[in-house]
């Protein structure tokens, strides 16, 4: 598989290119859907292909092409060039920085046991069936639905700086939902089983079963939950409730890319502006937010990127402090740095690589604390857990969040569910309002499998982590009742 990605760096290396790099995709995906006692849909699709990317006269030109012959290698390293040299019309001002980096030879794999497209339609229908006939189990529970979705991404990747490159991903997801209607209202409720770069093994029938209970009680439970309070209150998040306002709020605000304005048009900037590197009172001192693209099953852990630099762990914010941001080679001499933290990935053979979200977690607090002596220590509050619907700025900075299910907090319990409850805050005052984090033993990883960045649109993964999470004063209102 390499020869012809060899091929198209020599061809364009002769050609006068400073740099140039070629990569091969082999992508496989498989959705299974459930409605109630059927299946409603399955599709599975195969997709296979190169791009070439050059680095000539001081602009990039990108061309790709799904005939991967040694005539169509040419064709497309000759058509990146053309690209490279209109663009070089238009000059970037100091040219395009490129940070060093040695050449790798590497092969990565995924941990993936019980590979999911060797297992039968009827053993994935059965998964999802089974955990529906439990929630329709629920009288008011109109609508039972799932989903299994899972994806292969093979890779071969060449530069002419001498890497040889492999990675073979396999990715997993499924979430199950029900919808229950009464009291002139509807609700939902759903539970996300891990997002994980593992195989069908990630997957238990005996655990869809026992959350497709809670599901289902809880869908109906929703029904009767009085509204939200309004005000300041003290709020406790569970850890997938806090993994999505880690993605908005700190994964795409440290993007260096998106800093740079490279976003504007589509996304969006950040206030996260350069002079704040190292100093910026990001959270309070509780708040250490690692980034960690080795992190084990994560879906942002795929050996390299597609800049040919290895996966990476780095601290994004230090006790508090903002330390740096994630950076592709492209983008790290903005902020002093001599090497790039690997963060450049593309979605696709045809897509070019651009900075993206690592694997981002919350780190677990130091002291062991669990959840119910986290929420014990709350006299009048929230408890968010789910991820449900969200916005925040063009800046990444006033946001709102709510959640799957919400629960009063009274005198250091949890009472009973509300519902159209939202928390809203700005960035660094939400993260600075952060006083305690339980021990690791209740941290848990949640993954992102459709993140979308650029124009056109690339979408990725990546995986949060939080353990659950204490806010103090933070502004709840209210939302949607139904």
């Amino acid at each position: 598989m390499f020869d012809l990605l060899k091929q198209a760096c020599d061809t364009a290396k002769k050609a006068g290119c400073r740099f140039a790099d070629a990569r091969y995709l082999d992508l496989h995906r498989q959705q299974v859907s459930s409605r109630d006692l059927a299946l409603s849909n399955c599709s599975e699709s195969d997709d296979r292909g190169f791009g070439v990317r050059v680095l000539y006269n001081g602009a990039w030109g990108f061309a790709s092409s799904p005939g991967y012959t040694s005539e169509e290698v040419d064709n497309v390293v000759a058509l990146a060039i053309r690209i490279a040299r209109a663009s070089a019309m238009a000059p970037r001002e100091g040219g395009v920085n490129w940070a060093p980096q040695q050449a790798l030879k590497l092969a990565f794999k995924s941990k993936c046991i019980q590979d999911p497209f060797d297992v039968s339609l009827e053993d994935k229908a059965d998964l999802l069936i089974s955990a529906n006939q439990v929630m329709l189990k629920n009288n008011s529970v109109i609508r039972a639905q799932g989903y299994l979705l899972f994806k292969r991404v093979q890779r071969w990747y060449v530069n002419t700086e001498g890497s040889e490159l492999t990675s073979d991903v396999t990715s997993s997801e499924s979430v199950i939902w029900a919808i229950a209607v009464g009291n002139d209202d509807f609700q939902e409720r759903n539970w996300k089983a891990p997002s994980t770069s593992q195989g069908f093994e990630a997957y238990k029938k005996e655990e869809f079963l026992i959350q497709a209970e809670r599901v289902g009680a809880q869908a109906e439970e929703k029904l009767s939950a009085r509204l939200s309070p309004e005000g300041d209150f003290d709020i406790v998040t569970d850890s997938e409730n806090l993994s999505l306002t880690i993605h908005e709020s700190v994964g795409h605000a440290t993007e260096l890319d998106r800093v740079m304005g490279y976003e504007v048009s589509m996304a969006g900037s950040s206030f996260v502006t350069r002079d704040k590197k190292g100093e910026f009172q990001y959270a309070s001192d509780k708040v250490t937010l690692m980034a960690d693209n080795t992190l084990e099953n994560g879906l942002a852990t795929q050996g390299f990127d597609d800049d040919g630099v290895p996966a990476q762990r780095w601290e994004i914010v230090k006790d508090g402090i903002f330390q740096t941001y994630s950076t592709g080679r492209e983008f790290a001499h903005y902020i002093g740095e001599e090497h790039s933290r690997g963060c450049c990935r593309a979605d696709h053979w045809s897509s070019i690589p651009i900075v993206r979200i690592p694997n981002l977690f919350l780190m677990p607090g130091k002291e062991p604390l669990s959840p119910d002596e986290l929420i014990g220590d709350v006299k009048h509050g929230l408890y968010f857990e789910g991820m449900d619907s969200f916005s925040i700025d063009q800046r990444r900075l006033n946001f709102q969040f709510g959640g799957n299910a919400v629960w009063e907090i009274i005198n250091g319990k949890k009472a009973g569910m509300l519902k159209a409850a939202l928390y809203q805050s700005r960035t660094p005052t939400f993260w600075n309002a952060c006083d305690a984090t339980c021990d690791e033993n209740y941290w848990r990883p949640h993954g992102v499998i459709n993140c979308g960045k650029g124009d056109p649109m690339q979408i990725a993964q990546m995986t949060h982590g939080a353990a659950p999470t204490r806010f103090r004063k933070i502004r709840i209102c209210r939302g949607r009742d139904s």
